[in-house]
Order: C-alpha cells, then sequence, then structure tokens
C-alpha cells in the first residue's frame, strides 16, 4: 500500500463540517503495503464521496503515510460530541482498544480475522502473546460495540460467538495484482521481529500482505511471462506467506501424488515471505523427503513484476489453507484468468462462490485429480473463468463503496448513533446496543447473523 493506491487526498484542514455526521476510523498500525491499512484508506475516501466527514487516526503510520492519517492523540479536538462515530478496524490487538473503551462515542468495528492460536503453538510460540491479544480484544470490544461489520460471513461467525449482538458483512476493498494493486510486505519489521499489523496474528491477506515486497532478487525463471503448457509440465501457484494455517506442507504432498500419477513434470511455484524460520525449514525438509527437489521453487518475497510473471506463468492455483478469512489470492487468480483449485474451509467458499473448483477434502489423491482435470479440460476451464469475470464484477471498488457507505448509513440511522442536527434524522443514542440481530440482514451490504 502507499498513498499512490488510493485517491490522493490527504487530512482535511478541518476535520468536521458544520452539522455533517463524522464516521472516523480508528486502526493501531497504518503500515505501506498492509491490506487492513489500504482498506481503510479506502474505506474513508468511500465515506467521504458519501457525505460523511472521515479521518483516520493511528497508533503509528509510516512515515510515507503521514499525510493520510491523524496520531491517535489528536482524536479528542476532531470528534465533536454529538456528531461523531468512531470504526476501528479489527485485524490484531492493540492497546488502543483499552483506550477505546473509555470513550463516550458510538462504537462500530469493521473485522478482518484473527487466526486462532492452535497454528503457531508449535512453529511460533513467540507469537502468541499476539494471538491472544487480538482475541481478548475481539472480545472486550463486544461488549461496547454498536455494530459489527465482517469481510465474510465465516469472519461473522466470529463476532456472534464472541457476543456482539448487531453484524453484517460487507466484503472487503480489494486491490489485486495487475489492477494497480500496490506492493507488499515482508511481515516483519525492523530486527526481524513479527509485524502484527502484517504477519500471522491477524488475518487480512492479500497479495501484498502474504509478502510481495517492493523489491527482491526472486526471479521465475526461464519461462516466465510464458504460459508454460501442457508439454512443459503444469505449473502450480500458491500466493502467500509460508505459515502454518497457509498449509505449504499439503500442497507439497499433493504436488508429489499428482507427479507420480498424472505429469512427471508438474512443478510448484511458492510466493510469499517465510516469516516463520522453524516452518519454512520444515517444509523445505518436506519437499526433499518426497523427492521434490527442482520441482519446487521458493521465491520469497517479490516485486509486483514478478508476482505479474507468476501468475502469467501460471497453469492453476491451488490453495489448502487451513484457515482464511477472506483469501485475496483467490481474486488474484480470477483476474489473471488462472483457475483455481482449493479446499473448501473456513472464508474460501464464499469469496470463491462458482468461480473455481472448491474441495471438500483435501487429501493428496482428490487434490491431484481435481488439478489434472482443471487443466486438461479446457471447457471446464471456460465455464470456470466467465464465473471468475462475473465474481470479480462483486468486489469491484465501486461496489464495494456503495455497500459499505450504505450499511453505515442504515446503522447510525436504526441505531440513533448521531443527534438530529447532524446532517441525519437521528438523535443521540448512549443506551445499550439493539437486540440481537437488529442490526443484521437488512439494508444493503447487509449479511445477516
Amino acid at each position: 500500500m502507499n498513498p499512490s493506491a488510493v485517491s490522493p487526498s490527504t487530512i482535511s484542514t478541518s476535520a468536521v463540517g458544520p452539522s455533517r455526521v463524522a464516521v472516523h476510523q480508528i486502526i493501531p498500525f497504518l503500515h505501506a503495503a498492509d491490506a487492513s491499512g489500504a482498506h481503510t484508506l479506502a474505506a474513508r475516501d468511500a465515506l467521504r464521496a458519501g457525505g460523511f466527514d472521515a479521518e483516520v487516526f493511528a497508533g503509528d503510520m509510516d512515515e510515507e503515510l503521514r499525510e493520510e492519517a491523524h496520531p491517535f492523540a489528536a482524536l479528542d479536538g476532531l470528534a465533536p460530541a454529538g456528531r461523531t462515530v468512531l470504526l476501528y478496524q479489527l485485524a490484531v490487538g492493540s492497546d488502543l482498544v483499552g483506550e477505546l473503551l473509555q470513550r463516550p462515542e458510538p462504537l462500530l468495528v469493521n473485522y478482518h480475522n484473527l487466526t486462532p492460536a492452535s497454528f503457531f503453538w508449535r512453529w511460533a510460540p513467540d507469537w502468541l502473546a499476539a494471538v491472544d491479544s487480538g482475541r481478548r480484544d475481539l472480545y472486550r470490544l463486544a461488549g461496547v460495540a454498536r455494530h459489527a461489520i465482517a469481510v465474510s460471513r465465516f469472519n461473522q461467525l466470529d463476532l456472534v460467538s464472541a457476543g456482539y449482538r448487531s453484524t453484517s458483512v460487507v466484503p472487503p476493498f480489494v486491490p489485486v495484482a495487475g489492477a494497480g494493486a500496490p506492493s507488499g510486505s515482508d511481515g516483519l519489521a525492523a530486527g526481524g521481529v513479527p509485524n502484527p499489523s502484517a504477519a500471522a496474528p491477524g488475518d487480512a491477506d492479500w497479495h501484498s500482505a502474504n509478502g510481495v515486497a517492493r523489491s527482491s532478487g526472486g526471479e521465475i525463471g526461464a519461462g516466465a511471462g510464458e504460459p508454460s503448457g501442457r508439454g512443459a509440465g503444469a505449473a502450480w501457484l500458491f500466493v502467500g506467506k509460508l505459515l502454518p494455517h497457509k498449509a505449504a506442507h499439503d500442497l507439497l504432498q499433493s504436488l508429489a501424488v499428482y507427479r507420480r500419477i498424472f505429469d512427471g513434470s508438474a512443478t510448484l511455484t511458492l510466493v510469499g515471505g517465510e516469516p516463520v524460520p522453524s516452518y519454512s525449514a520444515a517444509v523445505r525438509e518436506l519437499a526433499d523427503a518426497l523427492g521434490l527437489a527442482g520441482a519446487v521453487h521458493f521465491l520469497g518475497r517479490v516485486d509486483d513484476r514478478t508476482l505479474e510473471s507468476a501468475y502469467r506463468s501460471a497453469d492453476v492455483l491451488v490453495c489448502l489453507s487451513d484457515h482464511e478469512g477472506f483469501c485475496f489470492p483467490l481474486l488474484e487468480a480470477m483476474r489473471h484468468r488462472v483457475p483455481v483449485v482449493a479446499f473448501g474451509t473456513a472464508a474460501i467458499p464464499e469469496t470463491i462462490g462458482d468461480a473455481g473448483l472448491v474441495l471438500r477434502h483435501k487429501d493428496p489423491l482428490t487434490v491431484a485429480a481435481a488439478v489434472d482435470r482443471v487443466t486438461g479440460d479446457r471447457s471446464l476451464r471456460d465455464r470456470l473463468d466467465a464465473a471468475a469475470q462475473r465474481r470479480l464484477g462483486t468486489f469491484a471498488p465501486t461496489a464495494v463503496a456503495a455497500r459499505f457507505v450504505a450499511e453505515v448509513n442504515r446503522i447510525i440511522e436504526r441505531q440513533e448513533l448521531v443527534s438530529r442536527s447532524a446532517g441525519g434524522s437521528a438523535r443521540p443514542s448512549g443506551g445499550p446496543a439493539s437486540p440481537a440481530g437488529a442490526g443484521a440482514g437488512a439494508g444493503a451490504g447487509a449479511g445477516g447473523r
């Protein structure tokens, strides 16, 4: 993410007009090349276009984004009583939550997902505190949030389980590679410490959050930019950080079976940062043990040009992740007209819709047979591609912006979160959140409970 990836607006000199409602977003970390940050800036622009005063307040931000946000400490002077609603972007744990719990403004939550700690106990025990912090925040905010918007129905289940009484679903703003998407992050802060805004504790993953970088030495090889063709061996691709829940180990086992039964020349390219060294080492050892030396290419962090080459060279994107709150690379593959085979767990089925082969099981033989079917059947690929192009329309920026703004409007009016004089018909309301389900299932963008 960078400022040029969003509309060229900067901090307004007067944060709130004389009567308009202000919807100010709070984000713990506003980093370049971070999915939740890019979503926040796009949401800000949509809210402004929808008639709201809208600013972003961050606990911390990268230097190049200081024209895009205020420090959180500046909120007091820019949040007029009775005319301000706060929207918290929840993707990681943060000390800001304790301060939000003490504020008087009505609070909404935009939830991006938190990867369960069970995936990191073995491989990254030093991440557990960050993971647990995010989960605690999810529950703490449930007691005060007037409404929560999830980016998928799968994430909405987290909210309901945590006790949120009013919820809905609006998909995230989706910049995808090849469509002006920003470049990415390696998930590491200075000194190699996991960056909680980009690494595993959050799950707001697109190609940048999955480890695509502005510069890298990683290259595809001689065939970069050209379709591999059946004669060259089927080219499998996975885009995502090398993390336990993204299950690269299952990809390797499936590739081994595929090479043994269907195509002995098939290859797998893994694109994404490697923030957990112990897991990365285990995946490489497994590749050697399965006899896949030379067949699996670990590109690590790559720049946008190399990512584009990876998609152009791929015959199929294979995703066997065990946990995804949305999974942006599925849409990237559709954008590049690469067919998708994916394990149907978590949010993956609802992101794909009918635009890919979604598997109920991911045993290696099932995966191998599915890949053979999609790579060998041109009519199937054409049908999936047509469905993919329709599916992408659902996540077009203009469509998401319209749904997002309509949903915020609906929440504010239905729950009467601001005064009648604040540019609308609602009046102040300091009472508890509406009864269970009151905010769900109605209005544009509502996903129900």
